[in-house]
């Protein structure tokens, strides 16, 4: 988690402000700011560091991809292709944005293929909702020829990917809107919070009426504003906002330090018998947040994982049998599970979502491990980390 490591005075000073004001709330109420605005200040942040055209903060990673599916013009009935390995969030946003997701296959990368895109193309396809997983970008060449040699809408989850750059272009803004997540494990926290992200003047505007119950935020008087559309409350609060905002000025210096480890760590592993490294297609756009290699196989891969967990080594992620990131463990999804009927309830659909045939993701992810790279780490601390996983290595081999 490098944002929460380096908290710090600049974080406190910006809550502070907010505070010392007692405007906690994003929009208005001028005479009580002393010039704070800590929401748009976090906007105007992350358009510099992204070189996005637009931003606009909102509560969470979850609420900006709902925001971009329905600034895409993504709703009832459509079909949005996804991937089988993410965080669930995703998967909600196409589902409670009123759409259908069709899951493809990803490959090494760790995100959605360009064949994998290709295989899983319906009739009713409008959209894919591409992640990049694990700090890295996907392969953008190769996909943004699939959207446009079919005419698909592209989003893009970036919620793990703030800081990871393909060819010199932030990831999340390839498609034509994109989300980063700001919770509790990015990095750069707001403990919670996220950010839509567009270089479409229309689409931003649609966003930040959606976020905000249709408001069109023109004018002093948020009671008299106009509601060119119907929305929900997906704002985020000026603390929230402040938080990240601290968090922001330190990405560069968070990236730095995460790619630098990374590297050291990578250098001390390479050559281990049984591991290789997932490939990445732009290294140098890399954010460094994680460490993710391969095993042999899946049964190699668990081996390793219960020989860290006798030496006592922490940090790594088996995405295989996490309950949240991998398919295998949605049973709510796979069975449609919900407080109230959803419109995949009364649809056909056009998968069995209990009988997905993803072999290639199945036989990724169970070969797969992560390890989170923190910004505190010591050559010695690493020297010792990297003797210990190879031995657990070997121990399982």
């Amino acid at each position: 988690m490098p944002g929460l490591e380096l908290f710090g005075d600049e974080e406190r000073k910006e809550v502070m402000d907010v505070l010392d004001s007692k405007c906690l709330f994003r929009y208005n109420h001028e005479h009580l700011r002393n010039g704070h605005w800590k929401a748009k200040e976090l906007e105007a942040e992350v358009m510099n560091f992204t070189g996005a055209k637009f931003a606009h903060a909102v509560s969470s990673g979850s609420t900006a991809v709902a925001c971009a599916m329905a600034s895409a013009g993504i709703g009832y009935g459509d079909h949005v292709i996804v991937p089988p390995f993410t965080y669930i969030a995703t998967i909600e946003g196409v589902i409670f944005g009123g759409g259908v997701p069709v899951f493809a296959e990803i490959d090494e990368n760790l995100c959605l293929s360009a064949a994998g895109i290709e295989a899983a193309i319906t009739p009713e396809t409008k959209a894919v909702c591409l992640v990049h997983m694990c700090g890295a970008a996907a392969n953008m060449d190769e996909i943004m020829e699939v959207c446009n040699k079919h005419n698909l809408t592209l989003i893009e989850d970036a919620g793990q990917a703030l800081g990871a750059f393909y060819k010199g272009t932030s990831a999340g803004l390839f498609g034509k809107t994109g989300a980063y997540s700001f919770d509790f494990f990015k990095i750069t926290t707001a403990g919670e919070g996220g950010l839509y992200v567009t270089n479409d003047e229309e689409c931003y505007k649609l966003a930040d009426s959606y976020s905000d119950h249709g408001h069109d935020h023109i004018g002093a008087n948020r009671g008299m504003e106009q509601h060119p559309i119907l929305g929900f409350n997906y704002r985020l609060s000026e603390l929230h906002a402040a938080v990240g905002l601290a968090q922001m000025r330190k990405i560069n210096t968070i990236r730095d330090t995460n790619k630098k480890n990374k590297t050291y760590l990578k250098n001390l592993l390479a050559g281990t018998e049984g591991l290789s490294f997932r490939p990445i297609p732009d290294e140098e756009g890399d954010s460094g947040t994680f460490l993710n290699f391969f095993l042999p196989d899946t049964e190699t891969a668990q081996k390793v994982m219960a020989e860290f967990g006798k030496m006592g080594i922490g940090g790594f992620n088996y995405w295989y049998t996490n309950m949240y990131h991998f398919i295998n463990q949605w049973d709510h999804l796979k069975k449609l599970k919900s407080a109230a009927p959803l419109h995949l309830h009364k649809m056909d659909l056009p998968q069995d979502y209990n009988n997905l045939d993803l072999p290639k993701s199945q036989e990724v992810v169970g070969r797969l491990i992560s390890l989170g790279i923190s910004t505190q780490w010591t050559e010695e601390q690493m020297n010792e980390l990297a003797a210990n996983m190879k031995t657990a290595i070997a121990n399982a081999i």
